[in-house]
């Protein structure tokens, strides 16, 4: 017995050591598309191959990283129900509203300085996902589903662009009550509808074994059938659409603004096919001392977000950068950024259990 409890303690933590593998190169993503917007402005629109790349990584990123956080929630409320399913219900119900209520709160200043945050959107997920966590798969497909089905009706009744100023890609009346529950919901960077979908595909794929080989090899394949069937589509409906109207067209694109259903199924896949292919590499790499460099980093992802608007973004509007750089070189500087993140979270983690902006999470919220 003693062995079998030893090889299950092995295998959860081999599995786990994957995930932040994987959240390490979902920041990588999203570092690399918030430097290139920041830093290249208009360049972002460069047709040569690092902009057809960086293209490729926009909104994939952000998704894959709500993806892992449902399946965090989901693998830690199964983790509490192992020993008292209605009291450890609550209890996993309560400390993530309290969470919740830290990201928003962190979310809003954050975009006092940066108009694309996510951590306040974060938040809604999470309660929601809190409520919702008890469901049975089949009803958090079927939410899933109707989340996308309601993203598109309003499109068809709302107009997107009401708030937006896409000269400089801010939001006008986002502090206003009406603006907020606008962006929040319907047409901000992340909003809710579709988006809360992600965070309840993550808490599914925490119900399978994602210790097993053969799943981490089925979530591979399925994501990148899922993403080259939602391109295929895309490619074949938006010249048709395009002849019918150019406005319908959005309704069958993968760009993350708006959040379309095919979209939505690209992300899916992508978020997915890395979980899977990190799995496996951190199972590989178990006896490696390279995974001890890596899954630092995963696992202080907030702090990093933090560090990579304040440290990584912020010196290039004092210095008026804004919009001045290369495709390329912005590029370089966000690799170079996630780099330096790499060995701050490496040694930190020598001293401390948790990363900043973990440690206050848990100090203020639990």
């Amino acid at each position: 017995m003693t062995r079998q409890h030893s090889q299950s303690r092995n295998r959860q933590a081999t599995r786990l050591d994957g995930l932040d593998l994987a959240r390490f190169l979902a920041f990588i993503g999203m570092v690399i598309v918030n430097f290139r917007i920041v830093f290249s402005g208009d360049s972002a629109t460069d047709t040569g191959t690092p902009g057809h790349i960086l293209s490729l990584l926009e909104g994939r990123a952000a998704a894959t990283f709500v993806v892992l956080a449902g399946i965090g929630l989901g693998l830690a409320s199964q983790q509490v129900q192992q020993y008292s399913s209605a009291v450890s219900a609550l209890s996993t119900v309560t400390l993530t509203l309290k969470r919740a209520a830290f990201l928003m709160a962190l979310g809003l200043l954050n975009m006092l300085i940066f108009d694309a945050d996510i951590l306040h959107y974060y938040a809604v997920y999470f309660v929601f996902g809190a409520l919702l966590l008890t469901l049975r798969t089949g009803y958090l497909i079927t939410i899933i589903v109707c989340l996308n089905i309601l993203s598109v009706l309003l499109i068809f009744t709302l107009n997107f662009d009401t708030g937006w100023n896409y000269s400089d890609l801010s939001y006008q009346d986002f502090w206003t009550p009406e603006g907020f529950i606008r962006n929040l919901f319907f047409n901000g960077w992340h909003p809710v509808i579709p988006w809360l979908g992600y965070l309840l595909f993550g808490i599914i794929l925490s119900r399978c074994p994602l210790q097993q080989r053969r799943t981490q090899w089925w979530l591979i394949a399925g994501g990148l059938a899922a993403i080259a069937e939602a391109e295929l589509i895309s490619w074949i409906l938006v010249p048709l659409f395009n002849n019918i109207d150019p406005e319908l067209a959005e309704l069958v694109t993968t760009q993350a603004v708006p959040a379309m259903p095919l979209y939505i199924l690209a992300g899916g896949g992508a978020a997915a096919a890395l979980t899977g292919i990190s799995l496996i590499l951190g199972q590989r790499l178990q006896h490696s001392s390279l995974l001890g460099y890596i899954t630092p980093a995963g696992r202080h992802s907030m702090t990093l977000y933090i560090a990579h608007i304040l440290i990584g973004m912020g010196p290039a509007a004092l210095l008026g950068a804004i919009g001045t750089l290369s495709v390329v070189t912005s590029l370089a500087a966000a690799l170079l950024f996630c780099g330096l993140s790499l060995l701050f979270s490496y040694h930190w983690s020598r001293h401390f259990k948790r990363g900043p902006a973990e440690s206050l999470m848990r100090r203020l919220a639990g």
